[in-house]
């Protein structure tokens, strides 16, 4: 539920007590002064303008709730912005206008809840009531509500007596209205043997706790003193004033996932500490009593986690389950009647079935008694027919005698008809032959005319593909000449360069013998150099031994002409 449908359903109230005819409009001069109102408790700057100009004095007559829809939307809730105003100063605008004509406490003073009760009652049944109008909040939600109050006075509600009162009650079977809802509380019946005080503390300690506010101490961060204020908690933020009028606010906390809760022990004199960190500061608080602190750090923490989760409180959550798992019991609530239904058609189905089964016997019966009284009806008539038959036959022997001499006469005449007949036979055999064979001759000749029909049909399909055949063989013929002709002039390009390359083979080859000469004449001069060469070696070899004593002269001579041998050897290599 966001905050323009809460602020709607207070709104919505305040419209309907302005309703004196409940017609579904209000005069002009009401609205004004209604919506001057909610420009004050809801901190918007005034426009007299726009005000003016919406419910000018030349439009006549009142306005219906959709008429003032429009300017509601545009010009108060539009420009609401959360936190600006003091929501409690609004709720109680939109109750002093509702409660003055639709709210009556027993006059004698013996009301079970005061009038600042009834007062919260209202807003927890503006936030557990369903959004849709009229606003009703269904029973279930009557229950959980009843059962919190009961609880916070540690009091068990007698639930099968809440079952009984709206069972009884026809018009309260879809819901109870908030004024039904304060007149079931006053009068007693499910808070009997209370007093008023444990009732008012009872709905205080709920209406804190669905509102989520109330005093707590706070440490400040310069001075270090403690402080009493009153915290108001938000999904997102955690706000402090300096009291429950909350007119001067002091500071907030943002909450979000980075945010926890610790308690701390006792210390400064107070007791019930605990301390809110987020990632700038650690925001220390003292609570009255255990039970207040751990009230406090469940719901902040509850708020830090629906804010990771995305949601946006406690109780709206719940609210929400609640509402899904009616929703689903409904669901299957319907899938059980119509269950039901169903069982109830086929039990209705086999009864008449049964029905049809049972007249059907008694049908059966009654054909059985008409079949036997048929059967006796047949057998009376068989037996007379039979006696008439006998006196038939009697006579018939009679005439049978009588008939016997014509019979004779008659044989001779039937012979002599039974020869024609048997000419006639065998003359109508021959002329069904001949007309057998006419028939048979003129299906020949259609089957002829057909065969040649088809034939000359073939004959002129054929030509046709022959004719077309022909024309493709023509144009065939003509590119494969041309293609020929292509192939032919690159035929002749390739042979000129096979020659070509013919001729350089065949230079190839030889220059390839030349040189194949020129290498063969190359080992014949290395080989025959390679003998000189060893040749002249062992001359060396030779003259290098020393000439001993005695040896001949022409020794030393022929020696030493050896001696110049390798060099004109040498010589002549070298000139060839």
């Amino acid at each position: 539920m966001d905050l323009r449908a809460e602020l709607l359903k207070s709104i919505w109230y305040a419209f309907t007590a302005l309703d004196v005819e409940k017609s579904g409009k209000v005069s002009k001069s009401q609205l004004k002064v209604l919506s001057h109102n909610l420009y004050t408790v809801l901190c918007i700057p005034h426009d007299p303008v726009a005000l003016e100009e919406h419910f000018r004095d030349d439009d006549d007559g009142p306005v219906s709730s959709q008429g003032y829809m429009p300017y509601l939307n545009k010009y108060i809730l539009d420009k609401v912005e959360e936190g600006a105003f003091v929501k409690e100063n609004f709720d109680q605008l939109c109750w002093t206008l509702t409660a003055k004509k639709n709210y009556k406490p027993d006059r004698n003073g013996n009301s079970v809840v005061s009038h600042q009760d009834a007062f919260k009652l209202w807003c927890l049944f503006n936030f557990l009531s369903e959004d849709k109008y009229p606003l009703v909040m269904v029973p279930d939600e009557v229950e959980y509500l009843l059962k919190k109050i009961c609880t916070a006075m540690n009091v068990e509600l007698n639930s099968c007596e809440l079952d009984d009162y709206l069972s009884q009650e026809p018009q309260t079977q879809g819901g109870l209205t908030v004024w039904q809802f304060l007149d079931m509380v006053n009068s007693g019946r499910f808070l009997r043997g209370i007093e008023q005080e444990a009732v008012s503390m009872a709905v205080e300690e709920v209406y804190q706790e669905v509102i989520e506010d109330g005093y707590l101490w706070k440490k400040g961060q310069l001075r270090r003193n403690w402080s009493e204020r009153w915290f108001t908690l938000k999904p997102s933020v955690l706000s402090y004033y300096m009291s429950e009028e909350r007119k001067e606010k002091k500071g907030s906390i943002t909450l979000d996932k980075h945010c926890c809760v610790e308690m701390l022990p006792d210390r400064d004199g107070k007791r019930c500490m605990f301390c809110v960190k987020t990632s700038s500061r650690t925001y220390e608080m003292s609570a009255s009593d255990t039970r207040q602190r751990q009230e406090w750090t469940l719901a902040i923490q509850t708020a830090i986690r629906l804010q990771a989760e995305g949601k946006k409180s406690l109780h709206k959550d719940l609210k929400q389950k609640r509402r899904e798992q009616r929703e689903q019991r409904e669901q299957r609530k319907a899938a059980k009647e119509e269950e039901t239904q169903r069982l109830k058609q086929l039990q209705e189905e086999k009864e008449r079935k049964l029905q049809e089964l049972e007249l059907l016997k008694e049908a059966q019966r009654q054909a059985e008694i008409l079949l036997q009284e048929e059967e006796q009806r047949r057998r009376q008539q068989h037996e007379e027919m039979q006696r008439t038959l006998e006196v038939q036959l009697r006579e018939a022997e009679q005439a049978r005698a009588s008939m016997q001499a014509e019979m004779v006469l008659k044989e001779a005449e039937a012979e002599r008809q039974r020869k024609r007949i048997l000419e006639l036979e065998e003359m109508q055999e021959r002329l069904q032959e001949a007309l057998q064979q006419e028939v048979k001759a003129r299906q020949d000749e259609e089957s002829v005319r057909y065969a040649q029909a088809r034939l000359l049909a073939e004959e002129e399909e054929k030509l046709k593909q022959l004719m077309k055949l022909k024309e493709e063989q023509e144009e065939y013929i003509i590119k494969t000449q041309r293609e020929k002709q292509v192939l032919k002039q690159e035929m002749e390009n390739k042979n000129k360069c096979l020659e070509e390359a013919q001729k350089q083979l065949e230079e190839v080859r030889v220059n390839r013998q030349r040189v194949d000469q020129d290498v063969m004449a190359a080992q014949r001069k290395l080989r025959q150099a390679s003998t000189n060469v060893k040749h002249w070696n062992v001359q060396m070899n030779r003259l290098m031994h020393p000439i001993g004593p005695g040896d001949k002269r022409t020794n030393v001579s022929g020696g030493g002409f050896l001696g110049y041998q390798p060099l004109l050897s040498q010589r002549e290599s070298s000139l060839r």
